[in-house]
């Protein structure tokens, strides 16, 4: 039975440094947290109402006829009869997993948020024994039940590092609560398959494959330079730690946390129109930025620094000017392509403050946030992988003749007022990437 938090661990006792938590079916749970009549049915939450498109999301009623996420809805209607559609609701789902952050930190602070249905939470001290980790893991998937849903279920997987707590996640769903120890991990591991593990999709298999690796006993067997060669690069020598449950994060192979871009106006762009202007090109150097890094995005915040009398000023700004500021943020799905960056800088821009006080820009920033890498991404479902592909195929073109030719070579027309406006900086104590 769980340990008191004030009890002594057994010496014994395996330790946990890592709780994964995983909503199970979000998007299909939420709506049947806010529609009472929707409980207990086969539901699919799709983009738009239509046979051609996919299910984004299936509730395990549906799941039980083998509807599943990339379904289409006209295959959906087929293999299961009756079959509720709901058309998606970002603005809500965004709403309950910030009430599910919530409910997630009385109990634990979140180390990472992975997705909108992802997180994970670094345990500590007394937190780490197996059965204290059990006993937090219980009163996590309580609290989210009393302070977000009474019906929202979750599926937590505990391991001593993150990557093997995200694999423990996916073994038991819905509700699930699976501890790897370092004494069950290898009969636990090898019964999985290859495609069971984070960061192997078709292409990662095929490799694997090609070299001669096609179950996961094979895999377990391979020594660091074995699994460098077949994964090709420095992560197969990071999944050979994380298979064998050794918390490695060399700090050299850790991806950066945040990107941002600030500038001062000239005197000619401190206006509206000039300030939005170098937004959006401060916000394009970001995101090519976040795409070399190959990293992708969950927050956008908008900066912006208004000059106003020393009456009205709360502080000066280092330049000498009074000034009054102001900051906003957004959440987006996982993005990386300028499109989805740009609608985002939209929302924030429309917030902005326009009275008497406020009609003076002189600085402006964007902040990119909860940065997530290549490896754990989630597919953005509300858009789906054709749209989320076109977008970034549509990006990475821009980068590459701007790489070649200069930032100003392809650009949208609201960033001409700023062609010649923020250019890229080298600072004291770090260089930047230079385009």
């Amino acid at each position: 039975m769980p340990v008191p938090s004030n009890a002594a661990p057994h010496v014994s006792e395996p330790r946990i440094r890592w709780l994964f938590l995983d909503l199970n079916s979000y998007f299909a749970s939420v709506e049947q947290e806010l529609r009472p009549e929707l409980r207990n049915r086969p539901i699919a939450v799709v983009p738009v109402m239509a046979d051609t498109t996919c299910a984004i999301a299936a509730s395990y009623e549906a799941k039980a006829f083998g509807v599943r996420t990339g379904t289409q809805v006209g295959d959906a209607k087929r293999m299961c009869p009756g079959i509720e559609l709901i058309e998606a609701r970002h603005e809500v789902y965004v709403e309950y997993h910030r009430r599910i952050i919530d409910a997630v930190e009385r109990c634990v602070p979140i180390s990472a948020v992975m997705s909108i249905d992802e997180m994970a939470a670094s345990l500590l001290g007394r937190e780490q024994p197996l059965m204290a980790a059990l006993d937090l893991a219980k009163r996590v998937k309580q609290s989210i039940r009393e302070h977000a849903g009474a019906t929202l279920r979750c599926s937590i997987g505990l391991a001593p590092n993150r990557y093997l707590s995200k694999i423990a996640s996916d073994m038991e769903k819905p509700d699930g609560l699976v501890a790897l120890t370092p004494d069950i991990l290898e009969a636990a591991l090898s019964g999985l398959s290859l495609r069971d593990l984070p960061g192997v999709g078709a292409r990662m298999e095929k490799r694997l494959h090609e070299a001669g690796i096609r179950t996961m006993p094979q895999l377990l067997a391979l020594n660091r330079e074995q699994m460098n060669d077949a994964w090709g690069g420095v992560n197969g020598e990071k999944l050979w730690h994380w298979l064998r449950g050794e918390d490695f994060n060399d700090p050299a192979l850790e991806h950066q946390k945040s990107i941002s871009q600030s500038h001062v106006l000239a005197p000619e762009l401190r206006t509206h129109e000039g300030c939005y202007a170098v937004a959006h090109k401060l916000l394009h150097k970001a995101a090519m930025r976040l795409r070399t890094a190959r990293l992708w995005t969950t927050n956008v915040s908008l900066s912006i620094k208004f000059a106003v009398s020393k009456s009205d000023a709360k502080r000066l700004h280092n330049s000498g000017i009074p000034q009054a500021g102001w900051s906003h943020a957004t959440t987006v799905i996982e993005c990386q392509d300028s499109q989805t960056l740009v609608e985002a800088l939209q929302k924030l821009w429309a917030q902005r403050p326009q009275d008497a006080q406020h009609q003076k820009p002189f600085y402006v920033g964007v902040w990119l946030g909860n940065l997530v890498p290549d490896h754990l991404h989630t597919l953005n479902l509300f858009s789906g992988l054709e749209t989320e592909t076109r977008r970034t195929r549509l990006s990475t073109t821009m980068d590459a003749l701007n790489h070649k030719y200069g930032l100003d070579t392809l650009m949208p027309a609201s960033m001409l007022l700023a062609r010649a406006a923020a250019p890229t900086r080298i600072a004291f104590t770090s260089i930047p990437d230079l385009f």
